[in-house]
């Protein structure tokens, strides 16, 4: 179907609330005597009366988070983590070996493994995965058997950023026995930046199994939609594939674009739009339709779609697009499947983003009063509400930028109005939430000459949501200003600019 730009508008109604609730299997197990002993491996404090329940993981180390012996079931995953590492989703990197294995038969970064590219932080929920606390804390209910040995491990591929903290929980069952037919858990990580001409491959194994599941991120490299390209599932070897769809969206169980939306088995868990540096993440998990295959099977999806420059001028409808494409397939399969070809190393696995930290910044505050920073983080607590703060940046190369933030929103948080270069930037934010959490913030594109320019915020007063008993702070805060240049993206078109003026 075609999709570009469409926004088409029903009136219906109905029990929207009906689409969450499903029928568990799961449940049954409650009312049944069970053959099994619960087990854990945890981040925990041996010393049961002291805390400090987390792990440290320098750059480049491994953590084992579980060496289990057999026959078992890991039945569920925990982990949160604290990392000065903005992408750190990204740089962690989650592997798991079967039954003896040298080779993994599970390798993904940790974000991507948990339903969110790019190495953001978001929130979702579905089935088997799902998010919380705005990304952080990440829950893994795939089941995954092992009939002599398990090997779970995390390692921290960034050379520069220590994880200060990793937590997590490993439950898992210890079996008597396991059937000899079970089938072992996989999941891989690809990537193609930027997306190279014909079908970007998702899975292609041999072996007896079932394909479970899909995650599928993007970073736009044109202004248009990415989404008109088909699924095509090819299986034992077909020349022609069995299973074909009629668009990404399609397959995502969307329609007529992405949004951010949650089912128990699809959804689009990162939406930030159609323009260039948007990021972008889909899930489809295949548990009520698993695809079986005996000898082998190969997952595919075009990259097609529209292109449009900067007049709103559409230059092509069904083209290929060289988008920055990156996925992680789900499948079941026996004998368990070593992953021989690894996943690139942390820094290709990220945009090129260029990371500002406060002490790069030039910062001033009017009032002054209340202002305190420290390398890594910028507080600002004033009693007037028409505070302005002013953050100096440089740079040394002339283009396209996306500029980016990681604003704190705290219960004290109040209302501020952005501007860059005495023009305004996007729209007023309230930065007043419950809690106290550094958010990503995109303050989408703008050109930028060689120099230096400022971001300024200016206080609009208290926000609306503020509860009654908190004292009026106006407090602002801040982490990183993260800009991208598109111009440093392989793939980026010139010619669209060129086109556009």
């Amino acid at each position: 179907m075609n999709k570009i730009f469409i926004f088409t508008f029903f009136m219906f109604s109905g029990h929207l609330s009906a689409q969450r609730h499903y029928s568990d299997p799961s449940l049954d197990n409650l009312i049944f005597p069970q053959n099994f002993t619960a087990q854990r491996e945890s981040s925990a404090n041996k010393d049961l009366d002291k805390n400090g329940d987390a792990v440290p993981i320098e750059p480049g180390a491994t953590i084992v988070l579980g060496e289990l012996q057999g026959p078992g079931i890991i039945t569920h995953i925990w982990t949160t983590v604290s990392s000065l590492d903005p992408f750190y989703s990204r740089s962690l990197v989650l592997r798991m070996y079967w039954d003896g294995s040298e080779e993994p038969s599970v390798e993904t970064p940790i974000g991507d493994f948990f339903g969110v590219g790019h190495g953001a932080q978001v929130s979702f929920e579905s089935n088997p995965v799902s998010t919380s606390s705005y990304g952080r804390a990440r829950n893994c209910f795939w089941k995954m058997p092992f009939k002599k040995s398990a090997k779970i491990t995390v390692t921290n591929e960034s050379k520069k950023y220590r994880t200060e903290s990793f937590y997590y929980y490993l439950d898992w069952q210890e079996h008597e026995t396991l059937p000899e037919s079970i089938l072992y858990f996989h999941a891989n990580y690809r990537q193609q930046f930027p997306a190279k001409s014909g079908d970007y491959t998702i899975l292609e194994t041999a072996g007896n199994g079932l394909y479970a599941g899909t995650i599928y991120s993007v970073q736009n490299m044109e202004l248009g939609w990415f989404g008109e390209g088909d699924d095509r599932f090819y299986i034992d070897g077909e020349e022609y594939p069995s299973l074909r769809g009629t668009g990404t969206e399609d397959y995502f169980g969307d329609a007529w674009g992405f949004r951010q939306f949650d089912r128990p088995f699809y959804g689009v868990s990162l939406w930030e739009g159609y323009f260039p540096g948007d990021r972008n993440t889909a899930f489809r998990w295949h548990i009520p339709d698993p695809v079986p295959f005996k000898n082998s099977i190969k997952v595919s999806i075009e990259h097609r779609g529209s292109v449009f420059n900067d007049l709103g001028v559409q230059l092509d409808s069904f083209i290929e697009r060289p988008d920055w494409i990156s996925s992680v397939a789900i499948w079941y399969q026996s004998p368990p499947a070593g992953l021989t070809e690894s996943i690139p190393p942390a820094e290709q696995r990220i945009a090129p983003y260029q990371i500002f930290t406060i002490k790069d910044l030039e910062i001033r505050a009017k009032p002054s009063d209340g202002l305190t920073t420290s390398d890594i983080s910028l507080d600002y607590s004033t009693g007037v509400g028409d505070a302005s703060i002013e953050l100096d940046f440089k740079i040394s190369k002339a283009g396209r930028y996306q500029i980016n933030a990681f604003l704190t929103h705290s219960v004290f948080g109040s209302r501020y109005q952005p501007f860059l270069d005495d023009q305004l930037l996007g729209p007023e934010l309230d930065l007043c939430i419950s809690g106290h959490e550094p958010l990503w913030i995109n303050f989408d594109l703008n050109v930028l000459t060689v120099g230096t320019h400022t971001i300024r915020f200016d206080g609009r007063g208290s926000s609306p949501n503020m509860r009654s008993m908190a004292v009026p702070a106006y407090y602002f805060g801040m982490g990183y200003l993260v800009l991208l240049r598109l111009e440093d993206m392989a793939g980026y078109h010139q010619e669209l600019n060129k086109l556009s003026k």
